[in-house]
């Protein structure tokens, strides 16, 4: 593994080349730094930038290294944290980037990329930054399900949206606006299918009688099941979790 030399501290890193990437990038963890560079950069390249951010790797490490030893509690949203994410907890790491803006990804669990102002404790900023991901997701997910029984069944919503609900998992108004709670994101999507699929069968059906639930049927098959987890969980996500 190649290594820096900042003082007395050799620091070692982990090199990576992206294809993709448009600039170079510096990310800290605790225990690990990780290089990335472009596909076309030399040694010189790299040696080049690397000497350019030598103080700020120095800095972010032994800012990192204090927070850690200062802290007695482990944070809401640290490396290590679990977040709930259709149906698993999933683990978040969070790391410290030369970035100007925090970036959030999803490869097996949540990575958190602080860009270099962000304080000693970012809880707030990461807690803002998995919500907006987590209810663009949801949206997302939504409008698909959506689209799909849609044309499977002929079912034109006039909107169909994520919302923050104080009660409930969704609602179609008698125009035919659909919303749906982003919350829902948490749950397994066969959870979030049913409740899709119990709004859109409100435009046929708008009361919940037993052609009501005979429809819901025939848009999702299997919905009881779904309905029973989300009886059983709707403490859990219904909490005040990301608000």
């Amino acid at each position: 593994m190649p290594t820096i030399q900042i003082g007395r501290a050799e620091i070692a890193y982990e090199l990576r080349r992206s294809a993709t990437a448009g600039e170079r990038r510096i990310t800290v963890t605790p225990g690990h730094v990780e290089v990335m560079a472009l596909t076309t950069d030399g040694d010189d390249d790299i040696a080049g930038f690397l000497d350019r951010k030598r103080q700020w790797l120095f800095n972010t490490m032994r800012d990192m290294e204090r927070i850690a030893a200062s802290r007695h509690a482990v944070p809401r949203f640290a490396t290590g944290s679990k977040i709930p994410y259709r149906g698993r907890n999933m683990p978040l790491t969070v790391r410290r980037s030369d970035a100007e803006r925090a970036a959030v990804t999803y490869r097996n669990g949540f990575i958190v990329d602080l860009p270099h102002w962000s304080g000693d404790d970012p809880d707030q900023l990461v807690a803002s930054e998995l919500k907006h991901w987590l209810k663009q997701r949801a949206r997302r997910d939504v409008l698909d399900i959506a689209a799909d029984i849609g044309k499977r069944h002929g079912l034109a919503p006039r909107s169909i949206r994520v919302a923050d609900f104080a009660n409930g998992w969704g609602s179609c108004g008698p125009e035919g606006n659909v919303l749906v709670n982003w919350h829902l994101i948490f749950a397994p999507r066969k959870v979030l299918e049913y409740v899709v699929a119990h709004e859109l069968a409100h435009l046929r059906h708008r009361s919940h009688g037993r052609e009501f639930w005979d429809y819901v049927g025939t848009l999702a098959p299997g919905w009881e099941a779904s309905k029973a987890w989300l009886d059983r969980h709707q403490t859990m996500l219904a909490a005040e979790f990301l608000r």
